[in-house]
């Protein structure tokens, strides 16, 4: 690809990606240096990088997507990481400053971030074509890895071997839950407005109001405290009352409701097109809709979910694969899959031609600071819910607290944490009476 304007030397620049929506600030921060070493600089941060007339080759597209879908363990920030060391430092597809442009664009849209990133990216070098492959490749490793646990799950895990084996690991997973709130909390919880309206979406959630209602809602909040205070020189915005999240009615559960294929495919058409935050907020929805109101799943089902999505590379939204399998058998691993994920194809398509303006919107600060905390709250409720699920005795206690001081203090890779509480739950079994 050509570069218009002139050049510049860089010394250093510097990537910052985030796990929330608009919250690239404070989570991971890279430093590339490239000492002495011209690189071609584009007129603005903001100039638009366009398919090429000539597509790249499609096959190295399909490579790369399908190496990170195979090696992309860590969370977001981690893939993303790998993303950019691909696509920008190695290949030279696109520049560090579209790069950039392309984390800020993908933030404002509901879905997995760092899946949106690689459809964007596989985009932008073979047209639709790579849209298609790149976001396919990197999502089917962990589909599939997930599809054999599945099966596992469901041919033996009502053994007591696999039992114990769950009865160590459920813990380590709130673990891994709670070191991400923690982080995501800092980040999104900034002012003593923002604490308001978390406490508030965090009342509402075990009010049973809607979690979309909860999500806009912490949204219209903060944008309409931000208009106040403008007009109003500063003083108006604590004059709006936290009430200013929707109440609607109380959602009444329907438990135990007929399985069908179409309203598991709708229900996570649903989740996907909605959803922001971290992929840990997924379990809000997937508690309220699955084990709440359709009863499909129990509490105890939803927590090996998440464990299994511990064990494989990629987007955690891959947890659907899980859940589909289990209520739905290979059908519905397969509905629920592509249900989920679709959203952030189409998304990635429509936000292209605007990816230069989406950023600097001062629309979209506030409206993503109302989403950030509403999510972190109802990541905290869901923490707490499944928490007393699985944090029953002493041991479950240590070990959940065990694993959240190696997560915070020495960063310790989640899955190793994984494996090494599924291998005190066996021992658990071995001295037990």
């Amino acid at each position: 690809m050509g570069y218009k304007g002139g050049h510049r030397a860089f010394t250093e620049a510097e990537l910052t990606v985030g796990l929330l929506p608009g919250t690239a600030s404070r989570q991971v921060s890279m430093r590339v240096r490239a000492k002495g070493r011209r690189v071609p600089d584009r007129e603005r941060a903001t100039e638009r990088v366009v398919p090429a007339a000539e597509p790249g080759p499609l096959g190295e597209v399909a490579w790369v997507a399908l190496k990170l879908g195979f090696t992309a363990f860590g969370g977001p920030a981690a893939h993303i990481a790998m993303l950019r060391e691909e696509v920008v430092v190695r290949r030279r597809w696109l520049s560090e400053q579209y790069f950039l442009d392309l984390i800020g664009a993908t933030n404002l849209i509901p879905g997995p971030n760092s899946t949106e990133m690689v459809i964007h990216c596989g985009y932008l070098r073979a047209g639709w074509r790579g849209l298609v492959a790149a976001g396919t490749l990197f999502i089917a490793p962990a589909a599939l890895m997930v599809l054999a646990f599945s099966w596992a799950y469901v041919r033996w895990g009502s053994t007591p071997e696999v039992g114990w084996l769950l009865y160590g690991v459920k813990p380590v997973i709130i673990a891994i839950v709670g070191q991400a709130l923690w982080g995501l909390a800092r980040t999104a919880v900034r002012s003593p407005f923002l604490a308001g309206v978390g406490l508030v979406a965090l009342a509402l959630y075990f009010l049973q109001v809607n979690e979309i209602a909860i999500l806009f809602g912490g949204a219209m909040a903060v944008l309409l405290a931000r208009i106040a205070r403008r007009w109003s020189g500063g003083s108006a915005a604590m004059l709006l009352p936290l009430g200013g999240l929707p109440l609607p009615a109380l959602s009444l559960a329907a438990p135990s409701a007929p399985v069908t294929l179409l309203q598991l495919f709708l229900t996570f058409l649903k989740i996907g097109s909605v959803l922001y935050g971290s992929g840990y907020v997924l379990l809000a929805f997937l508690r309220r809709d699955f084990v709440e109101r359709l009863g499909w799943l129990t509490d105890q089902q939803l927590l090996d979910a998440v464990a299994v999505g511990q064990f494989t590379p990629g987007p955690v939204f891959t947890t659907a694969t899980f859940v589909g399998y289990l209520v739905a058998g290979l059908p519905g691993a397969a509905l629920a899959t592509i249900g989920i994920f679709l959203p952030s194809f189409l998304f990635v398509a429509a936000i292209e031609p605007f990816v230069p303006r989406l950023r600097g919107s001062p629309w979209a600060a506030p409206l993503l600071d109302g989403v950030n905390v509403a999510a972190v709250a109802l990541m905290a409720a869901v923490c707490w819910q499944l928490g007393r699920e699985a944090i029953v005795d002493p041991l479950t206690a240590g070990l959940a607290l065990a694993s959240l001081v190696l997560l915070i203090r020495f960063r310790v890779n989640s899955a190793w944490l994984v494996v090494g509480g599924g291998v005190s739950g066996l021992l658990a079994r071995l001295l037990s009476p």
